[in-house]
């Protein structure tokens, strides 16, 4: 197993909308909490207060919006599609006799 060199993120320092380099993970070190180059959404930090974590691991950093992770740049979005050609209509079908 490679040793990952973790440093501690404090949770004070996870803001709505930060992205990290790498996942991060739980006080554990084994269980993660985010995954890399994911956003930091509302519901991430309500977790970590209800919860009561002090800190979270990561062998990554902060990553800035334009930066890219993995290979894909930040402004590249799964959201973006080609427009797609127009559906022929379906034909209507008789429904089915009803089982006795």
């Amino acid at each position: 197993m490679v040793e990952k060199n973790y440093s501690r993120v404090e949770v004070g320092d996870i803001k709505l909308g930060i992205r990290f380099s790498a996942p991060v993970f739980f006080e554990d070190g084994e269980n993660m909490f985010l995954a890399e180059g994911k956003t930091v959404k509302q519901y991430h930090i309500h977790a970590l207060s209800r919860w009561n974590i002090p800190y979270l691991l990561s062998y990554g950093h902060v990553i800035n919006e334009n930066q890219s992770v993995g290979g894909v740049d930040a402004d590249d979005s799964v959201y973006d599609v080609e427009e797609v050609e127009e559906l022929e209509e379906l034909e209507e079908v008789e429904p089915l006799p009803a089982s006795k």
